[in-house]
Parts: structure tokens; C-alpha cells; sequence
């Protein structure tokens, strides 16, 4: 085993390359966190023990790379993301795979999450762009520099927190926790590591690209559900409240009987395929969201 913690951090990533990529991502920060404060402890309360039988130790109390992974397999093998659970359908026909999209968790969470995500593209591309814009005006500055090392830090924030609403939304693993920082390193140094990680970058892009992707999903999704709505309400409208379905010029369109059930089951088969087609973009997304949010 390696006797240092870099090491130890390449053995467990190569213990879980079986695992999500975000499981990784909080094992390796956990472990991370936990092996470099328990190393620092045992240097300021045993300065005088090596260095190398100091980390041995810490491993023993902590757990091997082989422990560490193991565990992790177990904990994510009991638990899964929120809104994931629902009806296996693979053997049911066509048609109640079609008309069961209607029980699945996934299939609502991935439609509410879409047409959520026009507020939150706002709020990100509002605070990306103001963030950019700020940092380098004032980046001639010297209080320029802790303004943009503040700007990044609430990216990396706002990202794990998308996360955060992609994993119960949509049921892709995302990271539970932000990335291990150390302690020891100075703020220039810290400035530095933030600004050439390409996860920095990646986040702000991915940001900036949540505002056309919100409008886009929120006008498609409306579009489709008030359209549904309104074939399954034309013949009340019609019929029941004798009101013409549309006016053009004057001209008022009223229902014929035979149309009728024609335009309800028109009406209810298109709510059942924007369901689906919910469920398909909002994995789409999910797949985005993790290829930008998630380190390899």
C-alpha cells in the first residue's frame, strides 16, 4: 500500500473505477479530508513520530483502499437517488408502457424539473454573468482578486447545489459534498488551484447554458401540456358551456359531435407523450449535468 496520501488517494480511485463517478468524487474528498487532518493532528500532538508510521496509522484507523471502496459499494447499493424508484414495465405491453409513464416518479420529476429550470437558468446566468463581469473589471484592482476567488468558490456552491436538484429530480447520482480544499495552502495558492481546474470552467459554462436550455424547455413543455389540456377541454367548452372552440375574423368554430371524442383522446394521448418525452430530455440533461459537475 502506499505510504503517503496522494498515493493512497490514486489506490482508492483505481479500487472504485467500478463505481458512479460521483460516488469517487466524495470518497476521494472524504477521504481526502479525513487522512490530511489526521495527519496534521499527529504532527502538532506527536511532532517527534515519522512520518511514515504516522500515516500508518491514520490508514489503520481510517481503513485501507480496498475497505474504503468496499463500503462505499455497500452504502450506495442500499441507497438511491430520490424520484428513481417506480414500476418495472420491460415486460408489459406497449400500450401500458405508454399509459404507465403516468405512475413513474421519474417521469413527474423530470417534468417539474424542467420547467423549473427557467428560474434557476435565470438565476445562474444572472450571477455567472455579473460574477465574469465584476471579476474583471476589478481585477486591475488588487480587492479584484478576492472578489474573483469569492465569484468561483459560489460557482462551485450553485454547481453542487444544482446537483443537489438534478439527483432528486431526475435520479442521476450527483456529489453529496464540495470538493476537499486544504487548510495548509495560502490564498494565492487557493486562487490559483481554482482558477486552472477546468471543473471551475465547466461549471460556469454549464451555467451559462442553463438559460437557453430553460427557455427552450419551459416554452416546449407549456406549449405541449396547455395544448393537451385544451383538446381534452374543447368539448366541455363547446358543448356544455356552448362557447365556440375559436373565433377568426369574426367567424366563431363550434364543435361538431363526432369530433369530439377524437380531439379528447388526442388530448390524453399527448399528455401521456410529453410525460415521456420529459422523462427522455430530463435524462438527456442528467447525462449533461453530470459530464460538467462531476470530476473525472
Amino acid at each position: 500500500m502506499e505510504n503517503n496520501i496522494d498515493g493512497y488517494l490514486r489506490q482508492l480511485k483505481t479500487e472504485m473505477k467500478d463505481c458512479d463517478r460521483a460516488t469517487v468524487q466524495d470518497a476521494l474528498s472524504d477521504a481526502e479530508e479525513y487522512l490530511r487532518n489526521a495527519m496534521d493532528n499527529l504532527k502538532t500532538n506527536k511532532p517527534g513520530v515519522p512520518e511514515a508510521n504516522a500515516f500508518s496509522s491514520v490508514v489503520e484507523e481510517y481503513g485501507t483502499p480496498a475497505e474504503i471502496a468496499d463500503a462505499y459499494r455497500k452504502i450506495e447499493a442500499r441507497t438511491s437517488p430520490s424520484l428513481v424508484a417506480g414500476t418495472t414495465r420491460k415486460n408489459m405491453s406497449f400500450f401500458g408502457r405508454f399509459f404507465g409513464v403516468v405512475i413513474e416518479p421519474k417521469a413527474w420529476g423530470a417534468l417539474l424539473y424542467l420547467l423549473f429550470t427557467l428560474a434557476t437558468g435565470i438565476i445562474y446566468f444572472t450571477w455567472a454573468v455579473t460574477g465574469i463581469s465584476l471579476s474583471l473589471g476589478l481585477l486591475i484592482l488588487i480587492i479584484g482578486i478576492p472578489i474573483a476567488g469569492l465569484f468561483i468558490l459560489s460557482t462551485r456552491g450553485l454547481a453542487l447545489l444544482e446537483g443537489r436538484l438534478v439527483e432528486a429530480l431526475l435520479g442521476i447520482r450527483m456529489p453529496h459534498r464540495p470538493l476537499f480544499s486544504p487548510k495548509d495552502k495560502g490564498i494565492w495558492a487557493k486562487f490559483k488551484a481554482l482558477l486552472i481546474d477546468k471543473y471551475t470552467w465547466f461549471s460556469m459554462v454549464y451555467m451559462l447554458l442553463q438559460l437557453p436550455l430553460g427557455i427552450t424547455y419551459f416554452t416546449v413543455f407549456i406549449t405541449l401540456i396547455s395544448t393537451s389540456l385544451a383538446l381534452v377541454a374543447a368539448p366541455i367548452w363547446s358543448f356544455v358551456f356552448n362557447l365556440p372552440v375559436f373565433t377568426n375574423n369574426g367567424t366563431q368554430y363550434i364543435l361538431n359531435g363526432w369530433v369530439t371524442p377524437f380531439l379528447t383522446v388526442a388530448g390524453v394521448i399527448l399528455f401521456f407523450a410529453t410525460l415521456h418525452l420529459a422523462k427522455v430530455i430530463g435524462g438527456l440533461h442528467g447525462k449533461l449535468a453530470k459530464a460538467m459537475l462531476v470530476r473525472e
